[in-house]
């Protein structure tokens, strides 16, 4: 796990940062196991009040490893993590399977999360952003919910959560076309909490003063906001019916084999 994310506790306040910098942090086999690992350690610890998720280097976190698209290419493969020919559709964490978990876990603990972002938040690694309760954007980071690119739909428990914080037609938008927007653009549409020279600062100057409060009100107020929320059940398995059809399948195989290849797709109706 500490080749990937690292934790650190101080004061209430748990610092935590995935550290695949020369791979801006993109999302292999080993980094969705550390971060399941550290959701499920942080939700057993009580001494943590608040959370600051960040990335080393320059990116917060690309998303999925090429690696894993390019498994998508070969013969048999889907480069699915948690395991070649895996059933997205099976639950294995509560509501979710274990892909979402990465993300969701971060919106199941009982203490808030605050992202801070810089570089790019692409694909899963938008979704990862997601998780948090905040998130705390550089003026030059850039996003973008890019799964369509490779022929498939985003499939971390994003968008139980996107519905939540973006106007219909603004999420639509963004996951037909799979654009990347700017900082600027982010907070206009709600995806931003602030726009700051030094987001991890900044974020851990705001989680020290969310754990000078009442622990049990902090936590009691989690509770009551993520209640606000429709029951993310049926969406979060709609996510994986609807990516377990697509994965393998000839126009996202060609979306990947073209991109791969630096040309234009060739897609059959």
């Amino acid at each position: 796990m500490e080749d990937r994310v690292s934790i650190s506790i101080s004061e209430g306040v748990a610092d935590v940062r995935l550290v695949r910098a020369d791979k801006m942090n993109a999302l292999d086999q080993a980094m969705f196991e550390a971060l399941v690992a550290a959701t499920d350690r942080l939700s057993k610890d009580k001494s943590v009040r608040v959370v600051v998720l960040s990335g080393e280097g320059r990116a917060f976190c690309a998303g999925l490893d090429m690696g894993r698209f390019a498994a998508m290419n070969e013969k048999g493969g889907n480069g699915i993590p948690g395991g070649e020919n895996r059933d997205l559709t099976k639950r294995t964490h509560g509501q979710a399977n274990f892909p979402q978990q990465a993300v969701w876990g971060w919106r199941q603990l009982p203490v808030p999360v605050i992202a801070a972002i810089q570089g790019v938040a692409f694909g899963g690694g938008f979704q990862l952003a997601l998780g948090a309760d905040m998130r705390f954007l550089t003026p030059d980071a850039r996003m973008s919910i890019m799964e369509i690119k490779w022929g498939l739909v985003p499939d971390m428990a994003g968008t139980p959560i996107l519905a939540s914080l973006v106007r219909d037609d603004i999420l639509r938008d963004l996951t037909y076309t799979g654009r990347i927007f700017s900082a600027q653009e982010a907070m206009s549409y709600g995806l931003a909490t602030r726009i700051c020279d030094d987001p991890r600062a900044t974020a851990l100057e705001v989680a020290r003063e969310i754990a000078g409060k009442s622990p049990d009100a902090i936590r009691a107020a989690k509770r009551l906001l993520n209640n606000l929320s429709v029951d993310p059940g049926p969406a979060l398995l709609a996510e994986s019916v609807e990516q377990q059809k697509l994965i393998g399948s000839a126009n996202q195989t060609e979306a990947v084999r073209a991109n791969l290849e630096k040309r234009a797709a060739r897609y059959v109706d």
